[in-house]
């Protein structure tokens, strides 16, 4: 049980203010803040220095209550041994609390003073309360003169030490809404240092434009002009003759696919079971694959040993085939046009390798360069205006949120002073 005090209540006699507007710089802000900080330290040091004066002449009553209490008998004459055993073991534990745990309040001079003070203060309510609540019915029956003094007492004596408290957390809650505020303006100049660098970056960026712009033109006329020589109009002429050129392989091939498909599974069967040489084995597999690829007058008697070795195969039964006559035959019809097969590969190729040595000759050797360069200078051009959007989003975000910053700032600083502050951003 608690000995029990109570608070009064205070009349508030304080007056509103009507909140002023001023207008200040960022740069401002810093100094404001340091001299509203200093302004409610030592404010509050003064209120707390107050406070431990008043609380001195109390602490001071209290050891002079110990002191008379000791002496006081408390009329235990008339009183039942027994009982009278409690109130004394009851008044010896309230004199030696008194004597041992009120002691003198420090002096204030610093913060770290009036900490100290708060936790003092702190000390001797607690080990009070505690035993005068321990020991209440010995000193509400047999020391009522006492009781309502020791009540009064410590019934201001923790009001006091209540607002000390209050007043020390204020304190830090200042201190923090200081260091608060200091940081939104580190966060906003950090914030304005980066758009200063993104926009010299976009303004090297639109100065690097125009001169990729322009050298872009410089080769597109440059590419212009070869293309629109003589000489590149017929390399193109070629070109097209060549692609022309192309479509007759196909024909070429197309013929011979043909007729080697014909005989395609008895070569078939011919390239699993026999064990030619190298060049020969490679022949044979071209001939089942891709016959125009080896219709050369080089390989002329290899492919012809080639299928004159498959009719051995097919006459003696080696290689099955549904239709021996006609395999023959087939076989035949395919040697004959042999020749002919060989003459017309030769022709392409030879046709082929003139309009190719033709087109070397008029190929335009800088139109290449140039156009790679066109390529590598538009792709420049390209990352650099993609990265000028990238930067100007940065910079639009921070135009955003530098509002919102300096906003926090007033509304912070509205809570330090009466004063309406407008922060100003140059």
């Amino acid at each position: 049980m608690v000995f029990g005090w109570g608070k009064k209540k205070q009349v508030d006699t304080s007056i509103e203010e009507i909140p002023q507007n001023k207008e200040i710089s960022l740069a401002d802000v810093p100094k404001i803040i340091d001299d509203l900080t200093n302004l409610r330290k030592s404010q509050t040091l003064s209120e707390i220095n107050n406070l431990r004066n008043k609380t001195v002449p109390l602490i001071e009553e209290l050891m002079k209550i110990g002191n008379v209490l000791e002496k006081d008998n408390l009329n235990m004459d008339d009183v039942d041994k027994h009982l009278a055993i409690i109130v004394v073991r009851g008044k010896k534990q309230v004199i030696d609390m008194i004597k041992k745990d009120v002691v003198s309040l420090p002096k204030i001079s610093s913060f770290e003073d009036a900490e100290k003070l708060n936790s003092v203060l702190n000390l001797i309510l607690k080990k009070v309360g505690d035993v005068l609540g321990r020991q209440t019915r010995v000193i509400h029956i047999f020391a009522k003169k006492y009781a309502s003094q020791l009540k009064e007492n410590l019934a201001v004596m923790n009001s006091n030490h209540s607002e000390i408290n209050d007043l020390l957390k204020n304190y830090d809650s200042t201190k923090s809404l200081s260091q608060e505020t200091l940081d939104i303006i580190k966060q906003i100049k950090n914030l304005t240092k980066l758009r200063k660098e993104q926009s010299q970056k976009i303004d090297d960026i639109t100065k690097n434009t125009i001169k990729l712009n322009e050298k872009i033109t410089s080769i597109q006329n440059s590419i212009d002009e070869i293309k629109s020589s003589d000489n590149y109009n017929q390399y193109q002429n070629l070109k097209n003759t060549l692609d022309t050129h192309a479509n007759e392989k196909s024909k070429i091939k197309n013929q011979i696919n043909t007729q080697f498909t014909k005989i395609s599974r008895p070569l078939s069967r011919y390239e699993y079971a026999s064990s030619l040489d190298k060049d020969q084995k490679s022949i044979l597999s071209n001939l089942v694959s891709e016959p125009f690829d080896v219709m050369t007058n080089a390989n002329r008697d290899s492919i012809i040993t080639i299928l004159e070795n498959v009719r051995k195969g097919v006459s003696s039964g080696s290689i099955s085939v549904k239709d021996t006559e006609k395999t023959f035959s087939q076989i035949t019809e395919t040697e004959e046009s042999l020749d002919g097969y060989v003459h017309q590969v030769s022709e392409y190729h030879k046709k082929y390798q003139k309009i190719q040595n033709d087109l070397n000759s008029l190929m335009p050797k800088e139109l290449i360069s140039l156009e790679n360069e066109l390529a590598k200078n538009t792709s420049a051009l390209d990352e650099s205006q993609l990265k000028s959007e990238t930067f100007q989003g940065e910079i639009n975000e921070i135009d955003s949120k530098i509002p919102e910053l300096v906003s926090e700032i007033e509304q912070k600083l509205r809570q330090f002073s009466n004063t309406r502050y407008t922060v100003l951003i140059s």
